[in-house]
């Protein structure tokens, strides 16, 4: 699936929050363990299986709070959700601990991640925005955008959510995308502005 999974550590108090962790999760886990970091938020971007799937090793392995946007929540326990989540290798998500809204922030150590809801790929979508970096989901990648014909999707939206959610943002933010679908594995505002025929 090519999905990327994010590890944000707070050097000061050696604590990190994992985006998406679907898969290999022991990898995940090792890498956080390598860094001398301890994972305590487990976040989504939205609820898809190929970015939960690994949200309940992540969970009895650290006790990390899960954290999904409130749209998105009951959709984490689906039948149909937690089939493909064993179908890819993981199992069904745990509830989650917290449910956020657009403009939360998500401290970890002295890290803020500010939340985004940009729904369009899913309702309960969102982006998580810190000082020069903003990671996307399947909202935007590089060169393209998330895909609108699954249900709750909207094309509408999502180029909306796209427009005033993160083209707004300073031009040279890093655009760090849920997915590897290109030969960049990141981008910036500016070049997406520029460049994605999806938006232009």
């Amino acid at each position: 699936m090519a999905t990327f999974c994010y590890l944000i550590g707070d050097r000061n108090s050696r604590t990190c929050a994992l985006i998406d962790p679907a898969f290999e999760t022991d990898r995940i886990l090792e890498k956080a363990r390598e860094s001398e970091y301890r994972v305590t938020h487990l976040i989504n971007t939205h609820a898809h299986s190929d970015h939960t799937a690994g949200n309940g090793a992540i969970k009895a392995a650290t006790g990390a709070q899960i954290l999904i946007h409130e749209l998105d929540a009951k959709r984490l326990e689906k039948f149909l959700n937690k089939t493909f989540s064993r179908m890819l290798g993981g199992k069904g998500s745990p509830k989650p601990d917290i449910l956020l809204k657009d403009n939360d922030i998500i401290n970890v150590g002295e890290i803020h991640l500010s939340v985004l809801h940009t729904p369009g790929h899913t309702p309960g979508g969102i982006c998580l925005h810190a000082a020069g970096h903003i990671f996307t989901g399947d909202t935007l990648f590089v060169g393209a955008v998330g895909r609108t014909d699954l249900p709750g999707g909207s094309l509408k939206q999502l180029l909306t959510s796209i427009r005033e959610k993160i083209y707004t943002l300073s031009a040279d933010t890093i655009v760090w995308p849920g997915h590897d679908y290109g030969p960049l594995t990141s981008s910036t505002v500016q070049q997406e502005i520029d460049t994605n025929p999806f938006t232009r």
